[in-house]
């Protein structure tokens, strides 16, 4: 009798530091929270650190082990977002992997006419369609900051387009409280109540500290109210290397974890248990042309590390891949956008943002973002492993097999084809002469249609006539009050 074979599938993955190395940085971060302290702009979270048990050294706040021991046991491992429909279709979790797009872009290229202009709010809308329509992309943010809008009113306006445009999770950010507040008011009517937001979470903010070792008044404020309403929220620094951060990649993990743990410290002592996205921002600050380079390797090498770090306080955890540096669709926006999704699935990173940013992140592209979505699925393929069983052993169609004659028409290729191999949608691998029937395109032109064909085909459901009431409330107050 056969033995029937199922194996446990091993799927590649990628470490950045030891146990050692991961234990080393967690002390040299509380050293630095203990020892240098950091500047609170907001005094409400200054008299919540000190009520807890943290002091005040001039104008620093000094923040002990236990504080921050306390914090990590509270906040959950486990946060599952859901879509605006109510579906859960994003749990962030270990092991699970999610792309989406970035934010305040101030530039794009016109996917009609491939040229760089202004972003403007329709903009924001179209970018989630596209992401909307496109598989390997889990959720949005707005690829764009709105040059057609009130200045002060950007980002409640790219929130109202992105959740017009797409029903998948978004990543979202507010200037201030009154931002905040009326985000939530429209968020709550699209999920039908406060306690259906907070069961069934759709969005998740994305707030930062001012690398290094400043904690502004507005974002701090901004990750509270958050935590008051029990809604997921990510406070992600950037100590870029050589800016915002030391020199070396050691130095900048240990204060932008030291800068994040604060993030996650004031999270639970508002609210133990706030869902809290663990990470930070680490690129490199270019020495020759000061720009923060997207592309670049150390980006993908922080990201892994991070992703070590999150392992070992049991978070989920932040990254980005997809973007580049490039400021065209090009061999380098393929190759340093392949180079970092790779490393992001194999560092099993969970909320993976910048997808389709060029330019170091000034320009979004929809095309780039098309590519990506290739990318990621192509990379998917690669980092799941392979299956040993019964049925992928194929035994009876080896037996079956005359010697030198093939398996192109045995009954078993016929019956996995279709999963066994890797398919594309956008690489082409059209023989030369029908390649050349077809116009010769490049990959930048058939990810151009492929993108305008999902913005004319691709159908999302609209908003409950309840949301949109709020948004009309909301833009009318914040007309009134300018």
């Amino acid at each position: 009798m056969t033995q029937q074979i199922a194996c446990p599938t091993l799927r590649p993955t990628l470490r950045m530091l030891s146990d050692e190395q991961t234990r080393t940085i967690h002390n040299a971060s509380l050293d630095i929270l203990w020892g240098t302290g950091i500047e609170m702009r907001h005094e409400g979270a200054r008299r919540l650190l000190l009520d807890a048990g943290a002091w005040q050294s001039g104008d620093r706040i000094k923040i002990p082990e236990l504080l921050v021991t306390q914090a990590l046991r509270t906040a959950p491992s486990r946060i599952p977002m859901h879509n605006r429909l109510g579906q859960l279709t994003m749990p962030l979790e270990e092991g699970k992997v999610y792309f989406g797009t970035g934010s305040d872009c101030m530039f794009t290229l016109d996917v009609e006419t491939r040229e760089r202009r202004a972003s403007v709010a329709e903009d924001v809308r179209r970018f989630a369609r596209l992401c909307d329509g496109l598989d390997q992309i889990d959720f949005v943010m707005s690829m764009g900051t709105p040059s057609d809008v009130p200045a002060m009113d950007h980002y409640v306006h790219s929130f109202i387009q992105m959740i017009r445009g797409s029903v998948k999770p978004n990543v979202y950010t507010a200037q201030n409280r009154q931002d905040m507040e009326d985000i939530y008011t429209i968020a709550c009517a699209v999920a039908g109540g406060e306690a259906e937001l907070r069961a069934k979470p759709f969005m998740l903010l994305y707030a930062e500290p001012i690398s290094p070792l400043l904690f502004n008044q507005e974002s701090v404020g901004n990750l509270m109210f958050c935590a008051e309403k029990g809604i997921p929220g990510a406070y992600l620094p950037s100590p870029n290397t050589g800016g915002g951060g030391p020199i070396t990649m050691a130095g900048a993990l240990a204060l932008g974890n030291a800068e994040c743990l604060v993030g996650l410290l004031l999270t639970q002592l508002v609210r133990p248990g706030t869902p809290f996205l663990y990470g930070m921002n680490v690129a490199a600050l270019d020495m020759q042309s000061t720009i923060i380079a997207y592309g670049a390797p150390d980006w993908a090498q922080a990201m892994a590390a991070i992703s070590d770090m999150a392992r070992f306080y049991k978070l989920p955890v932040w990254g980005g891949a997809g973007a580049t540096d490039s400021k065209v669709v090009d061999a380098q926006a393929g190759f340093e956008a392949t180079a970092t999704i790779m490393s992001a699935l194999l560092s099993r990173c969970n909320v993976v943002h910048d997808v389709g940013y060029m330019e170091y992140g000034s320009t979004s592209s929809m095309e780039q973002v098309v590519i990506c979505d290739e990318i990621i699925r192509h990379t998917r393929f690669i980092v799941d492993g392979v299956e040993v069983s019964e049925r992928t052993l194929a035994r009876e169609a080896i037996h079956r097999a005359r010697p030198g004659g093939g398996f192109f028409a045995d009954d078993h290729t016929l019956e996995n084809w279709k999963k066994a191999q890797w398919r594309p949608r956008v690489i082409d691998r059209m023989r030369y002469d029908n390649w050349t029937k077809r116009g010769s395109k490049d990959m930048a032109t058939r990810a151009n249609e492929w993108a305008r064909r999902i913005l004319d085909e691709h159908q999302v459901p609209l908003l409950p006539a309840a949301a949109e009431a709020a948004i009309a409330d909301v833009l009318w107050r914040r007309a009134e009050a300018a």
